[in-house]
């Protein structure tokens, strides 16, 4: 497995419209639509994101951690013969697939692949 960087960051919080204005009015980012989500997405400088969503949306997290990856599905096998926890089928938006996984702090995490 290849790590390339970290692509991902988000929060899930009942203050998820402050946030969003926090994000936008304090920090100048603006929200960008990734289809297949509802979560508000906010894309940085160097093609990272930061998300913002209500409670539950990002699962059994308040926060999480994209970790990037040049072959999600290689990721995916090699963590589970590794016999770590994944989601049981990778999920997506227009721009990344993902696949959400436990690691041994007991925190869920997340592999992202960009789509081409």
């Amino acid at each position: 497995m290849q790590i390339v960087g970290l692509s991902f960051a988000g929060t899930a919080t009942a203050a998820h419209q402050q946030m969003s204005a926090f994000l936008s009015e304090v920090f100048g980012l603006s929200p960008v639509r990734l289809d297949g989500n509802t979560a508000e997405f906010f894309r940085l400088a160097d093609g990272s994101y930061f998300a913002v969503s209500e409670p539950g949306e990002l699962g059994e997290t308040h926060r999480s951690v994209g970790f990037e990856v040049d072959d999600l599905d290689a990721a995916i096998a090699e963590l589970r013969a590794r016999g770590i926890q994944t989601d049981d089928e990778p999920s997506g938006n227009s721009e990344l697939r993902y696949a959400h996984f436990v690691a041994p702090d007991g925190r869920l995490y997340e592999l992202i692949e960009r789509r081409a």
